[in-house]
């Protein structure tokens, strides 16, 4: 039997060692709302929401898994952003105890990529939603 991972069983990457890893072969997982990703993301990203805003606060969404598998087939490559690091660790987490092998968590997520100008001609601040998902 193996070991249940934790959080500091995950590989953290900063964002230019990510972007590294995207021109090799891994593709964006971008585990924010679809909110967040629709207002800007990084290309050729995949978004499958790690959690949801409801009136009963921030509840995880109980078909991650599933819907990663959905979406990325056979894909076991994976870089994991959110907007500032927390969601996409935990969804890493979860990723690799489902099985995962190669998945990557990006630190400070988005809104390092943002601010360090990876995302295109716009300011960050314009880019960068602010959520409330920080644990």
């Amino acid at each position: 039997m193996y070991a249940r991972k934790r959080p500091e069983d995950v590989a953290s990457v900063d964002i230019y060692a990510a972007k590294d890893l995207l021109g090799s072969g891994y593709r964006y997982l971008d585990v924010r709302t679809s909110e967040e990703f629709t207002k800007s993301h990084v290309e050729n990203a995949l978004n499958v929401p790690y959690m949801f805003i409801t009136q009963e606060g921030r509840v995880k969404n109980p078909e991650f898994l599933t819907q990663v598998a959905s979406v990325s087939k056979e894909e076991d490559h994976l870089v994991v952003g959110c907007n500032s690091g927390g969601r996409s660790l935990r969804a890493c987490v979860d990723l690799l105890n489902a099985g995962y092998e190669h998945v990557t968590n990006m630190e400070g997520g988005y809104s390092a990529w943002a601010d360090k100008g990876l995302a295109g001609d716009k300011p960050a601040e314009e880019l960068k939603t602010y959520c409330k998902f920080r644990p």
